[in-house]
């Protein structure tokens, strides 16, 4: 008995440490999309190409996502059905194409800071369709994290010139589009479970993804560079399908604030990577843009709790 009881706390402190480190494993798998995306680009891939390639290969890991957690459980009726292609269109297919849109003009740095105020959306939209207040603590957070954004955005604007704009407002948006997912699915999520929600909203956005590219792009745009080929399988198994499970299993184990918390490590990995590999500059400007955006994130995240 001395022996059971013994075990008891060392296995929960090893379930929380395997969760925190899921968390952090996650956050900095999918900082690595950005990256990814960048390097394709410079095989002279477009956006809409690259994007169908993604879904391409992530699709089989989607279903068999929706398959696992849907089994054994009440086939999902209409409403369910038309609410999981509304979010997929909405949280995957749209925010996707607009990420990789963005990332044409602007850097890897700045895409990962805009979609880092997520739960800054998420706050805004719910006060305008709902009515919800925001506390004092909220809106200063929202004021330190835009004013971070703000400046790694006009240095990069000043350097890069005006294309710089496009780019981030078409990051901005794919960021809005996914924080009214993150708004709306909570319903859904409580009917059908958050693994089949997400394996069948993320199937719809890659039929979706695809069709795009059917209808927009002839066959031949297909025959693209081998490099652009096993990017794409790097950005689909790697900074897409492991992160959602990996984020998932976080959750479970240490809970949503931890692993909310655990990915405050995205923007700073993001910034790591695209200096290691594409070579792009570190300048106090974008120093103290992310330390901003973290700490407004970070205030939020409290005042939540």
């Amino acid at each position: 008995m001395p022996t059971t009881l013994a075990r008891r706390p060392d296995a929960a402190a090893a379930d929380r440490a395997t969760g925190l480190a899921l968390a952090l494993a996650g956050s900095v798998a999918f900082s690595g999309k950005a990256i990814i995306v960048k390097l394709a680009y410079r095989h002279g891939v477009d956006a809409i190409t690259l994007i169908m390639y993604r879904m391409v290969f992530a699709l089989p890991f989607f279903l068999g996502l929706m398959w696992w957690a849907g089994r054994g459980r009440v086939r999902m009726d209409v409403r369910d059905r038309m609410a999981v292609w509304a979010l997929g269109f909405s949280g995957y297919y749209l925010a996707s194409s607009l990420d990789f849109l963005g990332l044409q003009y602007i850097s890897a740095s700045l895409e990962r800071l805009i979609l880092y105020l997520n739960p800054t959306l998420v706050l805004l939209l719910g006060w305008w369709l709902f009515g919800r207040r925001a506390t004092r603590g909220q809106l200063l957070a929202l004021a330190i994290s835009y004013c971070g954004v703000l400046l790694v955005f006009g240095r990069e604007a000043r350097v890069e010139g005006q294309h710089v704009a496009l780019g981030a407002a078409l990051v901005f948006a794919s960021t809005l589009s996914y924080a009214a997912y993150m708004l709306y699915s909570g319903e859904v999520l409580r009917r059908i479970g958050s693994l089949r929600l997400t394996g069948a909203a993320s199937s719809v956005a890659c039929v979706l993804c695809i069709l795009q590219f059917l209808v927009l792009r002839p066959m031949s745009a297909a025959a693209v560079a081998t490099p652009v080929l096993w990017l794409s399988v790097l950005n689909a198994v790697v900074c897409t399908v492991a992160p959602v499970l990996m984020v998932m299993m976080a959750i479970e184990r240490v809970g949503p604030a931890v692993t909310a918390q655990a990915g405050m490590i995205g923007p700073i990995s993001t910034i790591l990577m695209s200096i290691w590999l594409l070579d792009e500059p570190f300048t106090p400007w974008l120093a103290a843009g992310t330390l901003c955006v973290m700490a407004g994130v970070g205030l939020m995240a409290r005042g939540k709790r």
